[in-house]
C-alpha cells in the first residue's frame, strides 16, 4: 500500500482531488490532499511544504503528485521527507533559483500558447475557464471547482525556488493530451528539457483530476509498481 500525497494547483484546495481519491483508496492506497496556505500572502513555498509534511505525518511508502503549479511543491516535501515517486500532473516544473514569477518566460510559455491557438481557433489561452481549463469537467461539477478558487501567496509566487537542484526521486511526469493551459507539445518539451524524461499521457484537459478521475487514478496507481523494462 501507498500514501499518495495530493497536491492542488494554484489558488486552489485538496477539493480538487476528491475524485481520485476514492479510485486510490479502492486499490488499497491511503491518501493525504490538504489545503496548500495559498490564500495567506505571506506564506512561502517552504510554508507550503510543511503544511504538506504535517499533514503526512509518520505516513511512508509516499507518492508525491504535484498538479500545475503544485509542482513547485512536490520536490520541496520530497526534499524533506522519504519518497518513492514524485509526479507531475500538467505540473510546472521548478529550476533551482527560479520564482514561479518567471517560469512563464523562462519555459517559453506564451509563445507555446499562442502557437498552439492558432491551430485550434484560440480556445488555447482563452480568458474563459470553461474554455481553457473546464471545457472537458460536467459544467456543475466545474461551477462548483470555481467557486472554491482562493488567491494565491505573493510571497509563494515571487521568491526563488530554493533548492539547489530537484531530489534524487524517481519522477514522471503526465501530460494532459487535451490541455489549454499548458498544451502538450509544450509539455513534453518541458518534462525533455528539465526531467530528461519521456512523460505519460491522458486524454484529459488542465483538470484531469475532475474530467477523468477514474483514468487518472489508474494511471498514479499504476506508479506504485517497478517500470516494465
Amino acid at each position: 500500500m501507498a500514501t499518495f500525497v495530493l497536491i492542488h494547483g494554484g489558488g486552489d484546495v485538496g477539493w480538487y482531488w476528491h475524485l481520485v481519491d476514492p479510485v486510490l483508496r479502492r486499490h488499497g492506497h491511503d491518501v493525504v490532499a490538504p489545503d496548500l496556505p495559498c490564500d495567506d500572502d505571506t506564506a512561502t513555498l517552504l510554508d507550503y511544504a510543511e503544511t504538506v509534511a504535517e499533514a503526512i505525518g509518520e505516513r511512508r511508502n509516499l507518492i508525491v503528485v504535484g498538479q500545475s503549479y503544485g509542482g513547485f511543491t512536490a520536490p520541496l516535501v520530497a526534499d524533506r521527507l522519504p519518497v518513492d515517486v514524485v509526479v507531475f500532473v500538467a505540473g510546472m516544473v521548478p529550476a533551482p533559483g527560479e520564482k514561479p514569477a518567471d517560469w512563464w518566460e523562462n519555459t517559453g510559455y506564451r509563445h507555446a500558447v499562442e502557437e498552439q491557438a492558432r491551430h485550434d481557433g484560440g480556445l488555447t489561452g482563452s480568458e474563459d475557464p470553461f474554455v481553457a481549463f473546464y471545457h472537458d469537467v460536467p459544467r456543475a461539477l466545474a461551477e462548483e471547482a470555481l467557486s472554491k478558487e482562493r488567491s494565491e501567496s505573493d510571497a509563494a509566487y515571487h521568491s526563488p525556488w530554493p533548492l539547489d537542484s530537484l531530489p534524487p526521486v524517481p519522477t514522471r511526469f503526465v501530460v494532459c493530451t487535451e490541455d489549454r493551459f499548458f498544451p502538450a507539445p509544450f509539455m513534453r518539451r518541458l518534462a525533455a528539457a528539465r526531467l530528461g524524461i519521456v512523460p505519460d499521457e491522458i486524454a484529459a484537459g488542465h483538470c484531469a483530476s475532475l474530467s477523468r478521475p477514474h483514468h487518472l487514478g489508474k494511471l498514479l496507481d499504476g506508479y506504485t509498481r517497478p517500470p516494465v523494462s
